[in-house]
């Protein structure tokens, strides 16, 4: 019941004024508080209810997120989940704005002087625009988040890590207005550590000729000794296996992603990897990701030209130390392919991808999440499902404070016109057995020590423990295997 309305004309006005603010604050800080005191306790229970089970969910999510982070995540993720919290959000702005005119209300405004009164009507209307803006506005980028989640990550069947590891395959998309369809213009398996999150990066160069395909497959049938036929030149590379998988889609009926069904395909026979998802990025809309996360700094070793090839060089990125690259020039530092080699370029892209590794953070990703969110659903494209995305970015978030190791297959190595995929496949193992190596080792994974041996084919050694944030340097020569690639990239 609603307690009896007191009597405040035997209060002086200054101590009328001092409550009708202190009621108003009191709302801020506590919702219901106003109402317990001098309005209807009823009221004021529920909003305390809401409050402290509000309070105790939060409190449940933190310590399950201490102990079960990837779960909590994943949790988090849903869409169905972020829908409910979007509805939340609102309600709460909703009923904390009734708060305040009813904790206005309650203050008796007609018993104040004017200037009094005034200061009390200003003061309640910016709480409630402030307080019902911010919720707003988080629920605004919860459904963002929602967005996002539902545009880019599928519904997809989960795939379980091989032999203790996640293989995701990474492909640049270069697909334009002088591009005949979508070729991968850089392939790359992130081979993840599923318990430290320590990560092996190996390049496959894109005129890899001649690659096999797993026994069984149509792809196999079709081409029993290797992706080759008679003078079909740059139409036989490695990354034309994506664009003759998508011009032949009764090879794969019933597959949504026929290319990139079949690169992975050819990827794990190369490999003799089991590759668990891939992602596909489009270059072009790179960029955008890239300046929605605020660019990235490198050392760059030489200068690379913007532009080449078919188009004339427009410019140059220039040598030099903590040079900040936009998503426009980062873009040209990564695909860049004249007066250099695609080895060289390869290596330039793991470069790219150290720097965003190590220097996006989680404030960068929370200012700017919805320039990030925008920018992938147009940009990304993956098989990885919804259900797994806790799962990654809590490796993520383990990954930072490790050393990345990297192998190419790449000349004088390997001969990519006739490859040896004997020995392909026994170097990326190695690789591999490297970096499980230094965790069976005693570094545990956390990054803060390392018995990594640096390579000798990079530039100026730097040591590195996942909490630096310096800038990235390019890579003069490339490197057909290094064991941590802030060796010639130093992020």
């Amino acid at each position: 019941m609603p307690q009896e309305k007191p009597d405040l004309r035997n209060l002086r006005e200054p101590v009328r004024f001092k409550r009708a603010l202190t009621l108003l604050l009191m709302t801020l800080i506590l919702p219901g508080s106003a109402q317990i005191v001098a309005g209807s306790r009823r009221a004021g229970r529920w909003a305390w209810r809401v409050v402290f089970g509000l309070i105790a969910i939060i409190v449940f999510l933190v310590v399950l997120g201490l102990i079960w982070r990837s779960g909590t995540i994943n949790f988090l993720a849903r869409p169905g989940t972020l829908r409910l919290v979007q509805i939340i959000l609102i309600l709460l702005a909703v009923g904390w704005a009734a708060l305040f005119i009813d904790a206005y209300r309650i203050s008796q405004p007609l018993t104040l002087e004017r200037n009094h009164r005034l200061i009390t009507s200003i003061l309640d209307g910016v709480l409630i625009f402030v307080v019902v803006g911010a919720l707003v506005y988080a629920s605004v980028i919860v459904n963002t988040q929602r967005d996002f989640v539902a545009s880019v990550f599928g519904s997809g069947k989960s795939s379980k890590a091989e032999k203790g590891r996640y293989n995701v395959l990474l492909m640049g998309g270069d697909s334009g207005a002088d591009r005949i369809g979508t070729r991968p213009d850089s392939m790359t398996v992130a081979s993840i550590n599923a318990d430290t999150g320590r990560t092996v990066l190996i390049g496959l160069p894109r005129n890899l000729a001649k690659v096999p395909f797993p026994a069984g497959t149509a792809m196999a049938k079709q081409f029993p000794d290797g992706f080759q036929w008679n003078k079909c030149a740059a139409e036989c590379l490695l990354n034309a296996v994506y664009t003759y998988a998508a011009n032949h889609k009764t090879l794969f009926p019933g597959d949504p992603n026929p290319g990139e069904t079949a690169t992975t395909q050819a990827i794990e026979a190369v490999t003799g990897l089991k590759i668990n998802y891939f992602v596909l990025i489009d270059l072009a809309g790179f960029r955008d990701l890239l300046n929605a996360v605020g660019g990235i700094t490198l050392d760059i070793g030489k200068r690379v030209p913007i532009g080449g090839g078919s188009s004339p060089i427009k410019g140059y990125i220039e040598a030099g130390k903590n040079q900040h690259l936009d998503g426009y020039h980062a873009l040209w530092f990564a695909r860049s392919r004249a007066e250099s080699s695609d080895y060289e370029r390869m290596a330039r892209q793991k470069c790219v991808m150290s720097a965003m590794l190590n220097q996006l953070s989680p404030s960068t990703v929370l200012t700017k999440f919805q320039g990030i969110a925008s920018a992938s659903k147009q940009v990304v494209k993956t098989d990885i499902p919804a259900g797994e995305l806790g799962t990654f970015t809590d490796l993520a978030l383990d990954a930072k404070k490790l050393p990345v190791s990297s192998f190419s297959a790449v000349p004088p190595l390997i001969h990519t016109g006739d490859p040896d995929f004997a020995l392909i496949r026994t170097k990326v193992a190695e690789a591999i057995a490297k970096s499980e190596s230094l965790d069976k080792g005693g570094s545990g994974g956390d990054g803060k020590t390392s018995t990594t041996p640096r390579s000798t084919t990079g530039t100026t050694k730097q040591p590195t423990n996942g909490t630096t944030k310096k800038p990235t340097t390019s890579p003069t020569t490339p490197a057909t295997g290094v064991d941590d690639v802030a060796s010639i990239c130093k992020a």
